[in-house]
């Protein structure tokens, strides 16, 4: 595939804070058709969206991705002091300054999980097109039965100790989540046991989702074992005004392929990314 990243628009983004936010930016060789930001699922490196980002340029979309600050080696995270909210903003000024290079480029943005949970928070308004992948809203009580029960231990027992002993939270080494900074695991667990997940700390949620008009696309497995229909389903209810379609695949209807939670944006699902990402990118 043929892209070309030595023309990007920027390198890195400054924080609202002066902190420098390094992005990466897939351009495409020949005419550009339009933007997309791909914003990640909590724990999970922009280097994962690598592929899908080289094929989306290949095929005439500029294609941004990022880290959420922090997100680097154990000692970063150890000394990062950022919580979601902190992420919520940075992420609002990548958004700002992605649409400021678009020059007149529709801007799609691609949120999977944690990234589908974070439209409200930014200047939603210059986006032309959503796609949410596998995004809930994370209630404890809304997950897959094969974790739901054990959540609750994560977040009030796990969570807090392990925090309290590597001065992060070392999801890799426990095969629960993946490594986190401390202040974004603390609060995550707060929505996660919330029956209103991130209203726990933002009670103007509500309104906030309801001012989303951009059209959207939801898109789950039934496989996903994090992610629950139900869990899908109330996040995004709060769309109240978007004009959203909502998809929902099984295995059988994909050639027997199991995608779970991460599955979809591996490369041996680049012909899903044509047939069901594709005609909801805006050019």
């Amino acid at each position: 595939m043929n892209y070309d990243t030595r023309h990007n628009p920027r390198q890195a983004v400054t924080a609202d804070d002066g902190r420098t936010l390094p992005i990466t930016t897939f351009e495409p060789a020949s005419e550009t058709r339009g933007v997309v930001l791909v914003v990640p699922a909590m724990a999970t490196p922009s280097s994962y969206y690598a592929p899908l980002a080289t094929h989306l340029a290949a095929r005439g979309w500029r294609t941004v991705t990022f880290d959420y600050r922090g997100m680097g080696s154990r000692a970063e995270m150890k000394a990062e002091p950022a919580d979601v909210d902190r992420w919520f903003a940075d992420v609002r000024t990548i958004l700002d300054a992605v649409a400021d290079d678009a020059d007149g480029l529709p801007v799609t943005w691609i949120g999977h999980s944690l990234g589908g949970q974070m439209v409200p928070f930014v200047d939603h308004t210059r986006l032309a097109s959503v796609i949410t992948v596998s995004a809930g809203d994370g209630y404890w009580r809304r997950n897959q039965p094969g974790v739901r029960w054990i959540a609750p231990f994560l977040w009030r027992v796990v969570a807090p100790l392990a925090i309290r002993v590597a001065g992060y939270y070392p999801g890799d080494r426990l095969n629960m989540v993946g490594d986190l900074p401390a202040g974004a695991m603390r609060q995550w667990g707060r929505w996660c046991l919330h029956p209103e997940y991130l209203q726990a700390d933002h009670p103007e949620a509500p309104e906030l989702f309801a001012e989303v008009k951009a059209p959207m696309m939801s898109l789950s497995f039934t496989d996903d074992e994090l992610m629950s229909a139900d869990s899908i389903r109330h996040l995004h209810d709060w769309y109240s005004n978007a004009a959203l379609v909502r998809q929902r695949f099984s295995p059988d209807q994909l050639d027997g392929r199991r995608l779970g939670h991460h599955g979809f944006f591996r490369s041996a699902n680049a012909d899903l990314w044509e047939e069901l990402l594709e005609p909801w990118l805006a050019s």
